[in-house]
């Protein structure tokens, strides 16, 4: 289907070709209608405003498209260097503090403390407890035992020493 400003411009176009025809009728599809000038000439404009809009429309997406890219490149990036620091070997701090806990606990007569003890002993918060508790287990050439406290509050935990 012809749009009206295709049809106008092909009667335009047209125009005087043709001699004019006494005894024409249009059919239902063709009408004739008279638009003025200046009234195609603000249609056109509009469609060269929608299409400016559309290109620029076009390249706002496009940059956003390089922008999510280069965004999820740094995300991976970031998981990388992530993972890597994940597998990283343990430094001289962990590593002395897991010598502590194992110093401490061969100390003690029945070679157990708390998670609380030890948090103290070696004045450090809970992540770097269960880090040196990891590096100790992986290292040392003892057994360890991680348990419950039998009284008082389940979520306290011991450090048991097996072998010695």
């Amino acid at each position: 289907m012809l749009t009206l400003i295709e049809i106008a411009n092909a009667r335009i176009n047209s125009f005087g070709t043709t001699s004019p025809k006494a005894d024409f009728v249009p059919t239902s599809e063709e009408k004739l209608v008279t638009v003025p000038a200046s009234l195609l000439q603000a249609f056109q404009d509009r469609i060269d405003a929608l299409e400016d809009r559309i290109i620029t429309q076009d390249e706002k997406i496009a940059a956003l498209e390089a922008t999510q890219d280069t965004q999820a490149e740094n995300e991976l990036n970031m998981l990388r260097l992530i993972n890597d620091l994940r597998k990283r070997d343990p430094g001289k701090m962990e590593i002395s503090r897991a010598e502590k806990i194992e110093k401490y606990l061969q100390a003690r007569p029945d070679h157990k403390a708390s998670f609380e003890t030890l948090k103290g002993h070696l004045q450090v918060n809970n992540a770097r407890l269960n880090e040196a508790i990891k590096i100790l287990v992986a290292t040392s050439g003892h057994s360890y035992s991680i348990q419950k406290e039998k009284t008082g509050d389940k979520r306290k935990r011991i450090l048991v020493m097996l072998s010695i």
